[in-house]
């Protein structure tokens, strides 16, 4: 994607941040660049907050069992951004509406298996968001020298094995569980060059986002003023 490709995604996704509230974003459209974030240690905060506003369903389908408050901050706590890929989506708020964990096999091994999860607000369903951080989290892997991506999921979580089908991964079904496993192949010039680019559109996406909100905060502050200006006349005029 060039620098014109790349200016004309970035304007297309700024028309979410003045879309009227309470409006649904409509779903990205095939080969729409979708600016998917790195999350580093700063971002516990948010990756908490997204994880805890999951619907008792949706832990379940993303942690195995019905994770408690208690079990997903200690999940939190130990994401090791040294090791790991964290990736998320936000909303036109800074809300993270969803996030991606590509967990490597460990230091020793680093580069041979990861291992991909993923979590999507109910206000983000039936966008393909999904999908969209699955393929970044592959893109990522391959030029992490990544051989093998591991999919654990519950059999019944049909949306998360549909995308890894999808992409050609062997699905094996245990009973309740499920695992998918997806040969990659080895990174290119362009795989590279695609995730550089990625990282400087999203990383433009968000300061276009943050101050968007600035704005609309500064507005909303204003707006305050104004209606407390006008009940205090009302009052003393009464």
């Amino acid at each position: 994607m060039d620098t014109r490709q790349l200016l004309k995604a970035s304007l297309s996704a700024s028309r979410d941040f003045f879309r009227v509230p309470g409006a649904r974003p409509a779903a990205p459209r095939p080969g729409v660049l979708v600016p998917i974030r790195s999350l580093g240690p700063a971002h516990r905060g948010r990756i908490l907050r997204h994880l805890m506003s999951l619907e008792p369903h949706d832990r379940y389908l993303r942690f195995g069992y019905a994770a408690s408050d208690t079990q997903i901050q200690q999940y939190v706590a130990r994401l090791d951004f040294d090791r790991d890929e964290i990736f998320g989506i936000y909303n036109r708020r800074l809300e993270l509406i969803a996030m991606a964990h590509l967990a490597h096999a460990s230091r020793q091994r680093a580069g041979t298996t990861a291992e991909f999860g993923v979590s999507v607000l109910r206000t983000g369903r039936g966008r393909g968001l999904g999908s969209r951080l699955f393929d970044r989290a592959v893109m990522s892997a391959r030029n992490a020298g990544v051989e093998l991506l591991l999919i654990h999921a519950l059999s019944e979580n049909a949306a998360m094995l549909r995308i890894a089908r999808r992409a050609g991964a062997t699905v094996e079904r245990h009973g309740s569980e499920s695992e998918a496993l997806l040969r990659l192949p080895q990174a290119t010039l362009d795989t590279r060059m695609a995730e550089l680019v990625e990282r400087q559109y999203a990383e433009m996406d968000f300061q276009l986002k943050q101050q968007a909100k600035h704005f609309r905060d500064f507005i909303d502050s204003v707006q305050e003023v104004r209606g407390g200006l006008r009940a205090a006349r009302h009052q003393s005029g009464s």
